[in-house]
Protein backbone atom coordinates (compact mmCIF):
# COMPACT_ATOMS: atom_id res chain seq x y z
CA UNK A 1 0.00 0.00 0.00
CA UNK A 2 1.34 3.20 -0.93
CA UNK A 3 1.35 5.97 2.27
CA UNK A 4 -0.79 8.33 0.65
CA UNK A 5 -3.34 8.82 -1.52
CA UNK A 6 -5.05 11.69 -3.14
CA UNK A 7 -9.04 11.47 -4.11
CA UNK A 8 -10.31 14.48 -6.89
CA UNK A 9 -13.74 15.52 -7.34
CA UNK A 10 -14.12 15.85 -11.04
CA UNK A 11 -16.70 19.04 -11.14
CA UNK A 12 -15.71 21.95 -10.09
CA UNK A 13 -12.16 20.90 -9.02
CA UNK A 14 -10.80 19.18 -12.08
CA UNK A 15 -12.73 21.11 -14.60
CA UNK A 16 -15.25 23.59 -15.42
CA UNK A 17 -18.81 21.75 -16.21
CA UNK A 18 -20.71 25.31 -16.11
CA UNK A 19 -21.98 25.29 -19.91
CA UNK A 20 -22.70 21.74 -20.61
CA UNK A 21 -24.15 20.91 -16.96
CA UNK A 22 -26.47 24.09 -17.18
CA UNK A 23 -27.42 23.75 -21.00
CA UNK A 24 -28.55 20.03 -20.13
CA UNK A 25 -30.56 20.86 -17.30
CA UNK A 26 -32.02 23.80 -18.80
CA UNK A 27 -32.97 21.49 -22.10
CA UNK A 28 -34.47 19.02 -19.71
CA UNK A 29 -36.89 21.28 -18.36
CA UNK A 30 -37.77 22.79 -21.50
CA UNK A 31 -38.96 18.89 -22.81
CA UNK A 32 -40.83 19.06 -20.05
CA UNK A 33 -42.60 22.25 -20.30
CA UNK A 34 -40.99 24.12 -17.65
CA UNK A 35 -39.45 27.17 -18.63
CA UNK A 36 -36.04 26.97 -17.08
CA UNK A 37 -33.76 29.25 -15.05
CA UNK A 38 -30.82 31.38 -16.39
CA UNK A 39 -27.41 29.62 -16.50
CA UNK A 40 -26.54 31.69 -13.51
CA UNK A 41 -29.09 30.60 -11.28
CA UNK A 42 -28.34 26.77 -11.72
CA UNK A 43 -24.79 26.92 -10.59
CA UNK A 44 -25.86 25.43 -7.14
CA UNK A 45 -26.71 21.98 -9.64
CA UNK A 46 -22.64 21.73 -9.87
CA UNK A 47 -21.79 18.87 -7.66
CA UNK A 48 -25.21 17.36 -6.11
CA UNK A 49 -26.29 14.23 -7.38
CA UNK A 50 -28.57 14.96 -10.52
CA UNK A 51 -31.83 13.54 -9.11
CA UNK A 52 -31.71 15.59 -5.53
CA UNK A 53 -30.88 19.35 -8.04
CA UNK A 54 -34.18 18.09 -10.75
CA UNK A 55 -35.88 17.42 -7.54
CA UNK A 56 -35.49 20.70 -5.84
CA UNK A 57 -36.23 22.42 -9.75
CA UNK A 58 -39.28 20.90 -9.91
CA UNK A 59 -40.52 20.93 -6.49
CA UNK A 60 -41.16 16.99 -6.66
CA UNK A 61 -40.03 13.57 -5.14
CA UNK A 62 -42.35 11.62 -8.02
CA UNK A 63 -39.46 9.09 -8.75
CA UNK A 64 -41.24 8.91 -12.23
CA UNK A 65 -40.96 12.73 -13.44
CA UNK A 66 -37.58 12.66 -11.77
CA UNK A 67 -36.04 10.05 -13.72
CA UNK A 68 -37.43 11.17 -16.79
CA UNK A 69 -35.74 14.52 -16.12
CA UNK A 70 -32.30 12.38 -15.75
CA UNK A 71 -33.31 10.55 -19.26
CA UNK A 72 -33.41 14.02 -21.18
CA UNK A 73 -30.63 15.50 -19.63
CA UNK A 74 -28.27 12.27 -19.82
CA UNK A 75 -29.50 12.50 -23.60
CA UNK A 76 -28.02 15.42 -24.80
CA UNK A 77 -25.25 14.91 -21.74
CA UNK A 78 -23.64 12.00 -23.06
CA UNK A 79 -23.46 13.38 -26.55
CA UNK A 80 -22.81 17.26 -26.47
CA UNK A 81 -22.70 17.89 -22.90
CA UNK A 82 -19.98 16.27 -21.60
CA UNK A 83 -17.34 18.23 -23.98
CA UNK A 84 -19.22 21.59 -23.11
CA UNK A 85 -16.01 21.59 -20.66
CA UNK A 86 -12.83 23.44 -19.84
CA UNK A 87 -9.69 22.23 -17.61
CA UNK A 88 -9.19 24.70 -14.90
CA UNK A 89 -5.85 26.41 -15.56
CA UNK A 90 -2.57 24.53 -14.15
CA UNK A 91 -4.77 21.61 -12.96
CA UNK A 92 -2.23 18.90 -15.93
CA UNK A 93 0.77 20.98 -13.64
CA UNK A 94 -0.35 20.57 -10.51
CA UNK A 95 -1.50 16.43 -11.17
CA UNK A 96 1.98 16.39 -12.63
CA UNK A 97 3.65 17.52 -9.09
CA UNK A 98 1.78 15.65 -7.17
CA UNK A 99 2.20 12.17 -9.00
CA UNK A 100 6.00 12.96 -9.32
CA UNK A 101 5.82 12.97 -5.19
CA UNK A 102 4.88 9.63 -5.37
CA UNK A 103 1.09 10.06 -4.47
CA UNK A 104 -1.59 7.38 -5.86
CA UNK A 105 -4.24 9.68 -7.06
CA UNK A 106 -8.21 8.60 -8.14
CA UNK A 107 -11.20 10.68 -9.61
CA UNK A 108 -14.17 10.11 -7.22
CA UNK A 109 -17.32 12.37 -8.36
CA UNK A 110 -20.88 11.74 -8.10
CA UNK A 111 -20.86 11.91 -11.89
CA UNK A 112 -21.39 8.55 -13.59
CA UNK A 113 -18.17 6.55 -14.02
CA UNK A 114 -19.21 6.32 -17.55
CA UNK A 115 -19.24 9.92 -18.27
CA UNK A 116 -16.29 11.24 -15.78
CA UNK A 117 -13.98 8.64 -17.80
CA UNK A 118 -14.76 9.90 -21.04
CA UNK A 119 -13.97 13.44 -19.85
CA UNK A 120 -10.85 12.21 -18.09
CA UNK A 121 -9.69 10.63 -21.74
CA UNK A 122 -10.87 13.76 -23.59
CA UNK A 123 -8.40 15.94 -21.67
CA UNK A 124 -5.69 13.32 -21.45
CA UNK A 125 -5.59 13.19 -17.76
CA UNK A 126 -6.06 9.32 -17.93
CA UNK A 127 -2.21 9.16 -17.26
CA UNK A 128 -2.63 11.17 -14.08
CA UNK A 129 -4.50 8.51 -12.02
CA UNK A 130 -4.57 5.12 -11.16
CA UNK A 131 -8.29 4.78 -11.22
CA UNK A 132 -11.63 6.53 -12.02
CA UNK A 133 -14.62 6.56 -10.10
CA UNK A 134 -18.21 7.59 -10.40
CA UNK A 135 -21.85 6.35 -9.64
CA UNK A 136 -23.96 4.16 -11.50
CA UNK A 137 -26.67 4.89 -13.99
CA UNK A 138 -28.70 3.89 -11.54
CA UNK A 139 -27.63 6.64 -8.55
CA UNK A 140 -26.19 3.74 -6.61
CA UNK A 141 -22.81 5.69 -5.14
CA UNK A 142 -23.87 9.00 -6.46
CA UNK A 143 -23.77 10.11 -2.44
CA UNK A 144 -20.30 11.34 -2.03
CA UNK A 145 -19.58 9.37 0.97
CA UNK A 146 -20.75 6.17 -0.29
CA UNK A 147 -18.67 6.56 -2.90
CA UNK A 148 -15.31 7.31 -0.74
CA UNK A 149 -16.35 4.43 1.21
CA UNK A 150 -16.50 2.09 -1.77
CA UNK A 151 -13.10 3.55 -3.10
CA UNK A 152 -11.37 2.66 0.15
CA UNK A 153 -12.70 -0.66 0.81
CA UNK A 154 -11.74 -1.41 -2.97
CA UNK A 155 -8.63 -0.09 -3.31
CA UNK A 156 -7.62 -0.96 0.46
CA UNK A 157 -6.39 1.98 1.49
CA UNK A 158 -5.92 3.13 4.89
CA UNK A 159 -8.44 6.33 5.82
CA UNK A 160 -5.39 8.05 7.70
CA UNK A 161 -3.69 8.06 4.90
CA UNK A 162 -5.74 9.51 2.13
CA UNK A 163 -7.18 13.00 1.68
CA UNK A 164 -10.27 14.57 -0.51
CA UNK A 165 -9.99 17.56 -3.11
CA UNK A 166 -13.37 18.70 -4.09
CA UNK A 167 -15.22 22.19 -3.87
CA UNK A 168 -18.38 21.36 -2.42
CA UNK A 169 -20.00 20.16 1.13
CA UNK A 170 -20.42 17.09 -0.18
CA UNK A 171 -16.85 16.43 -0.49
CA UNK A 172 -16.46 17.33 2.69
CA UNK A 173 -19.21 15.65 4.32
CA UNK A 174 -18.35 12.60 2.41
CA UNK A 175 -14.68 12.75 3.71
CA UNK A 176 -15.81 13.44 6.96
CA UNK A 177 -17.72 10.04 7.20
CA UNK A 178 -15.17 8.28 6.29
CA UNK A 179 -12.82 9.58 8.89
CA UNK A 180 -10.23 11.04 6.26
CA UNK A 181 -8.88 14.73 5.09
CA UNK A 182 -9.90 17.10 3.13
CA UNK A 183 -9.01 19.80 0.94
CA UNK A 184 -11.74 22.25 -0.25
CA UNK A 185 -11.12 24.07 -3.02
CA UNK A 186 -13.01 27.89 -3.74
CA UNK A 187 -12.45 28.08 -7.36
CA UNK A 188 -14.80 26.04 -8.20
CA UNK A 189 -18.33 26.31 -7.51
CA UNK A 190 -18.73 26.16 -3.42
CA UNK A 191 -17.61 29.11 -1.29
CA UNK A 192 -15.50 29.48 1.28
CA UNK A 193 -17.80 30.15 3.69
CA UNK A 194 -19.34 26.57 2.63
CA UNK A 195 -16.31 25.01 2.97
CA UNK A 196 -15.66 26.41 6.44
CA UNK A 197 -18.61 25.73 7.87
CA UNK A 198 -18.57 21.61 6.61
CA UNK A 199 -15.22 22.13 8.46
CA UNK A 200 -12.86 21.57 5.42
CA UNK A 201 -9.22 20.38 7.14
CA UNK A 202 -7.17 22.97 4.56
CA UNK A 203 -8.77 25.09 1.65
CA UNK A 204 -7.19 25.92 -1.49
CA UNK A 205 -7.79 29.29 -3.25
CA UNK A 206 -5.63 27.89 -7.08
CA UNK A 207 -5.39 24.49 -8.41
CA UNK A 208 -1.06 25.07 -7.73
CA UNK A 209 -2.08 25.34 -3.91
CA UNK A 210 -3.08 21.68 -3.64
CA UNK A 211 0.22 19.77 -3.92
CA UNK A 212 1.89 22.65 -1.34
CA UNK A 213 -1.32 21.91 0.79
CA UNK A 214 -0.22 18.06 0.48
CA UNK A 215 3.14 18.45 2.13
CA UNK A 216 1.63 20.69 5.51
CA UNK A 217 2.43 18.71 8.67
CA UNK A 218 -1.34 18.40 9.52
CA UNK A 219 -3.80 16.58 8.55
CA UNK A 220 -2.23 15.39 6.45
CA UNK A 221 1.55 13.70 6.58
CA UNK A 222 1.50 10.64 8.92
Amino acid sequence: MRSHTVLFDLDGTLSDPKPGITRCIQYALSELGYKPPDANELLWCIGPPLKSSFSQLLQTADDTLLEKAILLYRSRFSTIGLFENSLYPQIPETLKIIRAAGYQTFVATSKPQIYATRIIEYFDLAPFFDGVYGSELDGNRSVKGDLISYIVERESLLPSTVVMVGDRLHDIIGAKKNNIASIGVTYGYGSREELETHKADLIADCPDEIATLLQTPRPIIA
